[in-house]
């Protein structure tokens, strides 16, 4: 975190985004102390930091599992099903949209298009693409990976 923030040493306000995605790409997600050192360094209120940190998808308050899930949810992944597989996702992972299993293994995230509409309903797990996924295909896709 202070080696972060020593690039951003006269930073201000205009410095927020930078420094939390570099903090995020650094840690996995944005802890509430580093919302803390973050908003001492600047000068600014902790409630203005999460203001904008929870307005833009891309940040993350909890760490990603072991197997990051991410659901597309674009238009031809939502027409063939996907909404069925996210809840079969929910109930399989016992977590929701942008949470973390408690033992660290799963999170799971909703992403408006992965950009594999032949595949959908597509789903990506750390990166690794499962094409035309249905309830019982993520039941074996989780059952593999634990």
């Amino acid at each position: 975190m202070e080696k972060i923030l020593e690039k951003y040493n006269q930073a201000g306000r205009d410095s927020l985004i930078p420094i939390l995605q570099e903090v995020q790409d650094n840690d996995g997600f944005l802890a509430e102390e580093s919302l803390v050192r973050i908003g001492k360094h600047l000068k600014l209120p902790v409630s203005k930091i999460y203001g904008v940190a929870t307005f833009y998808n891309q940040f993350r308050f909890q760490p990603k599992g072991k197997y990051h899930v991410q659901v597309c949810r674009g238009t031809a992944c939502h027409v063939l099903g996907s909404a069925t597989v996210m809840q079969q996702l929910e109930k399989t992972l016992k977590i929701k949209n942008d949470e973390t299993s408690r033992d660290g293994k799963f999170s799971l995230e909703v992403v408006a298009c992965i950009g594999a509409c032949g595949l959908a309903p597509v789903i990506a797990i750390n990166g690794e693409f499962h094409a035309k996924v249905n309830s019982e295909s993520i039941k074996e896709i989780i059952k593999s990976l634990k």
